[in-house]
């Protein structure tokens, strides 16, 4: 299955190919394996985090193909957490950038472990999943709540700067599943800590390694001095490498689609004569940096859209150079400084508004699928 996984690692930016993966995922064998690293994960987030595919055009298609509800409930729920971090973030604002229930603790710096950074802990199926990862723009979940685990529970490490050394290089960068899912396993949004040792890895990464400094019981953990090769830390520069701005055409008796980060939906408002003007605005990308390969992604993906003109800068400038009366755009928290008309985007379910925990919010969902 080794191979096979390599090639889902590719992510075509292809609108058709992105539909022939839907119609080819495996979301019955999913809940049986997704926690290895070969499991039958779906390969779909970055299409979903960059608004390409929702999580609810996910769902129907697999209904069309004709699976059962039942069968599948473990994708079902993996596709609702999509929605649930969305939903906080919604709800919450700015609020996730800080420990958003306990404060860390205990905490040494505010920087990341060089030697994770440098994939280079000693722990060989996670340096080996860190140098693929800078390739690839892609981390199995397992990996990245390992990774998270050993960063911030082990390296004590606060959680933010190295969710946003993950987020730098995700392809499926969303900063509400990212940052939450840290602090998650940080303890900042849960009552207990996530931790894994070496025999945990071993069974997932199908590994035999020893003698490391998480081949302990997870009775140690709580007593456990920041192993030598985690002490150095450092605050990684993270840029993004914005392409270079260049003027657009506007067409004044047409409506103007925004497009951005988080969407790319080739099939919004398709029908409608309209400018279609990707947004990269330099102050998102200051705040939450991606990397090079995240640019060419985002940047292929924005071709499904026909007609689209890029714009490198920020949406006031946009407005008042072309004199945009009539705009349209899809909600999302980082949008709140547009104007225009809001539109919003597609849930898997009704549930709206902050639910205190994921299955507070899933038991709600639930009463919405039909068996």
């Amino acid at each position: 299955m080794q191979n096979d996984t390599n090639i889902k690692m590719h992510f075509p930016a292809e609108y058709n190919a992105i539909l022939n993966r839907i119609a080819t995922i495996d979301p019955v064998g999913y809940g049986k394996s997704r926690d290895y690293i070969d499991g039958a994960v779906s390969y779909l987030s970055p299409y979903i985090s960059r608004g390409v595919i929702s999580t609810k055009f996910v769902y129907q298609e697999l209904l069309k193909l004709g699976f059962q509800p039942n069968t599948i409930l473990k994708f079902i729920q993996e596709l609702a957490w999509r929605d649930y971090w969305q939903q906080v973030w919604i709800a919450k604002g700015d609020a996730i950038n800080q420990d958003i229930k306990h404060t860390q603790t205990p905490v040494v710096t505010n920087g990341i472990s060089k030697n994770l950074a440098n994939a280079n802990t000693g722990i060989i199926a996670i340096d080996n999943s860190i140098e693929q990862f800078y390739k690839t723009g892609y981390l199995h979940n397992h990996l990245r709540m390992y990774m998270a685990s050993i960063a911030c529970n082990i390296g004590q490490n606060h959680w933010k700067h190295p969710a946003k050394w993950m987020y730098y290089h995700l392809l499926d960068a969303d900063w509400a599943s990212n940052a939450l899912s840290w602090q998650w396993v940080a303890g900042a949004n849960s009552n207990k800590k996530y931790y894994a040792n070496q025999e945990n890895i071993n069974t997932f990464c199908y590994s035999d390694q020893t003698g490391t400094f998480l081949d302990v019981s997870y009775d140690d953990f709580k007593n456990l001095a920041i192993p030598t090769v985690l002490l150095p830390s450092e605050k990684l520069e993270l840029k993004t490498p914005l392409p270079e701005p260049k003027s657009i055409r506007i067409n004044k008796e047409l409506p103007t689609l925004i497009y951005n980060f988080y969407n790319l939906d080739p099939i919004w408002k398709k029908e409608q004569p309209a400018n279609r003007v990707f947004l990269l605005e330099p102050s998102h990308f200051e705040d939450y940096p991606v990397s090079q390969n995240t640019i060419n992604f985002i940047i292929g993906l924005s071709k499904n859209i026909e007609n689209i003109q890029l714009f490198v800068g920020e949406f006031n400038a946009l407005k008042t150079t072309y004199n945009l009366e009539s705009i349209y755009y899809k909600e999302h928290p980082l949008n709140k400084h547009y104007q225009g008309i809001e539109t919003q985007r597609d849930w898997l379910f009704s549930v709206k508004g902050y639910s205190p925990s994921f299955f507070s919010f899933w038991k709600k969902c639930k009463k919405e699928i039909i068996f």
